[in-house]
């Protein structure tokens, strides 16, 4: 058995291929894993619990399906879907973890987090997330009707379509990346946003350090992060389907 890691599936309601694809990743090799991790970005957005719950009731009931055979799965929060809540957790018995976390994957300590708080190159990315993440202006927001929350969702879905970054100020920050290692003491990381899937090796004082870089997902091909045994050297990016 094996622990999997997917990320940035950008599920949404108009997309059904993209739906069939996770739904046949969820009964295949997520059914025959000792763990789930979904490190952000499932959801194209996600405007709360009680408006977005019902925009995916054949997603929701797989992931009930799964947990409820004994399958432990966790999930991070990404930048498109950090208003997941309770509701969504409780229901699906997924576990949500937010921000940085360390974990054991076969037995190796690794970090695990969506990765959009590297890239800090991208600053008004990170104003963003600045105050998205305020719990205050989470509040407001989920005070507001479903309908005005959907229509700043899509506003702001059209927004970042329409930018003009490069291509290197979305991507991550090498230095926030070993600083990130080295204030929790760790040397493996799996992250996923940058939508460029890689694994990256360092020398870390002294030390082989590795980055595994989640791949996005399409309507026609997705892919997950296989870690089979403790060494990270036999970890796998894999394509789904294969």
């Amino acid at each position: 058995m094996s622990t999997l890691f997917i990320s940035d599936l950008h599920l949404q309601p108009s997309r059904p291929a993209l739906s069939r694809l996770f739904l046949d990743f969820l009964d295949g090799p997520a059914r025959d894993c000792r763990a789930l991790y979904i490190l952000g970005d499932l959801f194209e957005y996600w405007i709360g619990d009680d408006g977005s719950m019902g925009d995916y009731p054949a997603e929701v009931a797989a992931l009930q399906q799964l947990t409820a055979s004994g399958l432990p799965v966790t999930f991070v929060p990404g930048n498109r879907d950090f208003l997941v809540g309770d509701q969504f957790a409780e229901e699906t018995r997924i576990a949500v973890r937010k921000g940085v976390s360390q974990i054991l994957v076969e037995g190796t300590d690794c970090l695990i987090l969506h990765g959009d708080e590297l890239c800090t190159d991208d600053v008004s990315h990170q104003e963003f997330r600045r105050v998205a993440l305020n719990p205050d202006t989470q509040a407001a927001v989920l005070a507001l009707p479903v309908e005005q929350r959907r229509q700043m969702a899509e506003s702001l879905r059209k927004t970042s379509k329409t930018g003009n970054k490069s291509s290197e100020i979305m991507d991550v920050n090498e230095q926030a990346v070993l600083d990130c290692l080295l204030e929790h003491g760790q040397t493996q990381m799996i992250h996923g946003h940058t939508h460029r899937p890689a694994v990256h090796r360092y020398v870390l004082e002294g030390k082989t350090a590795r980055r595994f870089v989640l791949t996005d997902w399409s309507d026609t091909q997705g892919g997950y992060l296989e870690c089979a045994a403790a060494d990270p050297e036999s970890w796998q990016l894999r394509p789904w389907p294969g």
